[in-house]
């Protein structure tokens, strides 16, 4: 389960964050996630509480944003929005689809006191 993993690098991105800022804790986070990044949102939440404990980051709230998937089709030009890498061009069918965007994890800002 990589959200674990990715749980961890959120919660010491934002204990620095706190850190930097002489904070005591972090009261939320804010995070962006794009359709295609292959993040599951409620295992993400779960592996973030439980990995939080004793941290900083106890008990802050996740609040994650997801963002479509894009891509740019060979086959009429246009860019499209896609939910997943497999989908066809949702105006022509065709299957050359060449990825631009909603791969992306990223903390979008943090609130700390």
């Amino acid at each position: 389960m990589h959200e674990m993993a990715l749980a961890l690098n959120v919660i010491d991105i934002a204990a620095e964050a706190a850190r930097a800022h002489a904070a005591a804790r972090v009261l939320r986070v804010r995070l962006r996630i794009g359709a295609l990044a292959a993040v599951e949102p409620e295992a993400l939440r779960f592996c973030f509480a439980a990995a939080a404990r004793g941290t900083p980051v106890e008990d802050a709230a996740l609040e994650i944003a997801r963002t479509d998937g894009r891509a740019w089709c060979a086959g009429c030009g246009r860019t499209v929005v896609i939910g997943s890498r497999a989908a066809p061009c949702p105006e022509c069918g065709a299957a050359q689809l060449l990825v631009t965007g909603g791969e992306d994890l990223a903390v979008q800002d943090l609130e700390v006191a």
